[in-house]
């Protein structure tokens, strides 16, 4: 195990202890209050029942964090106190969160242990944090403005500390910068999550008042924000798949192979990724990847194997600023196609995603040059010769770095290149 992975199989002990710690207490203690355990339980089950996987949102079944959060959180039921402790918290939270993942595993799209172990550690830490409180006393008089106040507090420390583990769980998987992790968690925060704390606090304090009936009134907005995510999600992934056929043009013409585009978008965003750039500007950094052989289509005669990065500066010049021109008449963001014009300038006059672009696509040219397990290697050290002047020395490390982990070519800290003879890693 590596000191990377470190974080990542604490927090899934920590989590597997948490659970089995509360299932037995909760087993030898009973239940307190069966029916409002129930009622939150199915609220958790129903919530992990709806999520979905492949929106790209930071939160797959917010309906189950805000139950989870809320039942965590709760002090009153109709102006009764209640007595459930921080162990059958996190116990019904478990059940719940197990039976409403059954279907999805059914269908081999099954939540990650990461999520489980998110979810799990978020409640106890707000049981934790509350229930303490609540049952020393001090706080059953029926609430009141100090009372929402504190609900409120422990809901926003507990999204700040969950999106501290999901970037902590992040860099232990991937080894992604740790920084830009949590600074996408943050930020990730002001959309769906944002209402999933409201919701929650919401909830805990209208279950206070009136009863269990506040649960299914509370959570019919939040279902119906979730869907709109999903649909928001589809218009999305739609958008990008217009793209990815856009530029497809290029080698359905002629001009560049077969699956070139595809492959310098991927590495381009994993070196983006590597770089600490944020999730809207790795959008942008691969759409422009997709796009940036475009302008290759006002050519009388195509480049042999499409290599652009062996013209003249000035002929490449001319078919980024092409590129760009056609980008801009598609209705893509603007931002995608500054990146194309500037792909082809002196690397210290490049927005970073350009460099990114420009870097990728020539080792991706030079690497398919070079027949053989030694290809990689030797696009890398011509890579390293021109970084005075075509390519940031930066970019091409970290470009080395990706390969690295990717089991193809990587870079000695020293400079020597060094690499494994199998497959490049494409």
């Amino acid at each position: 195990m590596t000191v990377r992975g470190l974080p990542l199989v604490l927090a899934h002990a920590a989590a597997a202890l948490l659970a089995v710690g509360c299932l037995g207490s909760t087993l030898w203690h009973g239940l307190e209050e069966p029916s409002v355990a129930l009622a939150f339980g199915v609220l958790v089950a129903v919530g992990e029942l709806s999520r979905w996987s492949d929106g790209g949102e930071r939160e797959p079944a917010p309906l189950g964090a805000a139950g989870a959060l809320s039942y965590a959180l709760l002090g009153q039921n109709a102006g009764q106190p209640t007595h459930h402790g921080v162990p059958q918290v996190v116990t019904v939270v478990l059940a719940a969160a197990l039976a409403g993942c059954v279907p999805h595993v059914a269908r081999g799209r099954g939540p990650t242990a990461d999520h489980l172990t998110r979810r799990l550690l978020t409640a106890g830490f707000a049981a934790v944090c509350f229930q303490p409180v609540y049952d020393h006393g001090s706080l059953h008089g029926g609430g009141g403005p100090a009372y929402a106040l504190l609900v409120v507090a422990l809901l926003v420390l507990t999204t700040l500390c969950d999106a501290v583990l999901a970037a902590a769980l992040a860099h232990s998987r991937t080894g992604w910068p740790f920084g830009p992790l949590l600074r996408d968690e943050l930020r990730a925060r002001l959309g769906i999550d944002s209402a999933v704390c409201a919701t929650g606090a919401v909830m805990s304090l209208a279950v206070g008042v009136v009863g269990l009936w506040a649960l299914p009134v509370f959570s019919l907005p939040l279902l119906l924000t979730q869907l709109s995510y999903r649909r928001y999600a589809a218009v999305r992934t739609t958008y990008r798949q217009t793209i990815a056929s856009l530029a497809r043009a290029t080698e359905i013409a002629g001009y560049t192979p077969p699956g070139h585009a595809r492959r310098v978008a991927a590495l381009s965003r994993a070196v983006g990724r590597e770089l600490g750039l944020s999730e809207p500007e790795l959008t942008v950094l691969e759409y422009a990847a997709l796009m940036h052989d475009i302008g290759q289509l006002s050519l009388v005669d195509p480049v042999p194997s499409g290599a652009t990065a062996a013209l003249p500066a000035e002929e490449q010049r001319r078919i980024a600023l092409l590129g760009g021109a056609v980008v801009r008449q598609t209705g893509v963001d603007a931002a995608v196609a500054v990146v194309v014009e500037r792909q082809a300038d002196l690397y210290r006059e490049q927005p970073v995603s350009a460099r990114i672009v420009r870097t990728v696509n020539a080792y991706e040219e030079m690497a398919r040059e070079e027949a053989g397990p030694g290809g990689p290697l030797s696009a890398l050290e011509r890579l390293r010769l021109g970084c005075a002047r075509d390519y940031q020395p930066e970019v091409v490390e970290s470009l080395a770095r990706v390969l690295r982990h990717r089991g193809g070519a990587a870079v000695h800290p020293g400079g020597r290149l060094r690499g494994s003879p199998g497959r490049v890693p494409w």
